[in-house]
């Protein structure tokens, strides 16, 4: 608790902010591209707390969302098969997909389970034998070397009942395309870390915009070396190769993925399976791409807080614990501050 308490240091807080009111001189958009960073500035207040020219902008940060919804129906059809034990994280389980969500298949029969690790879904295939046991892997590049060591030890085992149905995507190649996308407002970034930064980045941020830089600075200094984890990064290299891949709500980004390698294309569970016949149809009411693109905040989606809650999601961005459109929800910033005041702490169990 020490050093958490030590990161979340209000006074430190209140200093970092006063110093960016001291340096902005004019307007700026910044970009998190976290869905835990957006999480903490909007439940903090931190955007309420910068000079009124600064906006922060809610970027693809939630590998949740932005995995495809071709993919989520895939994963449902897997998951339905008899003789399947499929494995996720907790957060996987309510995003929908075109007509249901593993929360479904796991009422109507099917063996879906969470898991903590990747790791664990690969003791689950060594003491099942006779079932497919088959993890969900999502994420960024943060996520993906616990994925990748899971299809390594499975492979170093003998395990031919695992296999990885994975959706991994890559955060540069998606800069790039929302920086050349057009009518880009963006012209910073606060890349992937943990959310006591937030404010220091946007300092960083705000720093390098008033004098015209561009460089990427390490917040991290104390704890992460500029060549980062050389283990993790030969077990990437190893397990997973470079492919376009889609962006739920975002469409294809070319060279912005990883799928397994063609050492590990075994265990590709996409391969194993091999689901077709699959036609996917977005909400119709659902603006989550329009959202994860940073063209709109979430309350600006016409059924944001009225078809779409947590209890009834239309998109993934309503459900994840690190949605845009969840913080919205949960934090009552679709609500004026009279209907706040009266709401209370009740909102956040909606």
């Amino acid at each position: 608790m020490k050093y958490l308490t030590e990161f979340r240091n209000g006074e430190i807080a209140q200093r970092i902010a006063r110093e960016i009111h001291s340096i902005a001189t004019r307007p700026w958009k910044i970009m998190e591209v976290c869905g835990g960073q957006t999480h903490s500035i909007i439940k903090n207040g931190i955007d309420q707390m910068l000079p009124a020219g600064i906006e922060m902008i809610h970027g693809p940060g939630c590998p949740v969302c932005v995995t495809p919804l071709e993919l989520i129906d895939k994963a449902l059809a897997i998951a339905a098969q008899p003789g399947v034990i499929f494995c996720s994280f907790g957060d996987m389980l309510r995003v929908p997909g075109t007509d249901a969500d593993l929360f479904q298949i796991k009422g109507a029969g099917g063996d879906v389970r969470v898991v903590y690790s990747p790791l664990d879904a690969v003791d689950l295939a060594a003491k099942n034998p006779t079932k497919q046991v088959v993890f969900f892997g999502v994420g960024f590049e943060t996520t993906a070397p616990a994925n990748a060591m899971s299809v390594h030890v499975a492979k170093r085992r003998g395990l031919r009942n695992f296999s990885l149905l994975v959706s991994h995507v890559l955060v540069p190649p998606a800069i790039a395309a929302i920086l050349e996308s057009p009518g880009n407002k963006v012209q910073a970034f606060l890349l992937a870390g943990h959310v006591n930064s937030v404010l220091d980045g946007i300092r960083r941020a705000v720093i390098q915009l008033e004098a015209g830089t561009h460089e990427v600075e390490n917040a991290y200094e104390r704890i992460v070396t500029f060549d980062g984890n050389q283990h993790a990064q030969k077990m990437l290299a190893e397990v997973f190769e470079v492919t376009d891949r889609a962006w739920r709500g975002i469409g294809v980004i070319p060279k912005s993925g990883w799928r397994l390698s063609e050492a590990y294309r075994e265990f590709d569970a996409e391969d194993r399976f091999h689901i077709t016949g699959i036609h996917t149809q977005e909400s119709a009411l659902c603006r989550a791409g329009d959202v994860l693109r940073g063209a709109i905040k979430p309350a600006e989606c016409a059924a944001f807080g009225k078809e779409c809650t947590p209890r009834h999601p239309l998109g993934a961005t309503m459900v994840s614990s690190e949605g845009a459109c969840a913080a919205y929800y949960n934090y009552g910033r679709f609500l004026s501050a009279e209907e706040l005041a009266t709401a209370g702490s009740g909102l956040t169990h909606a």
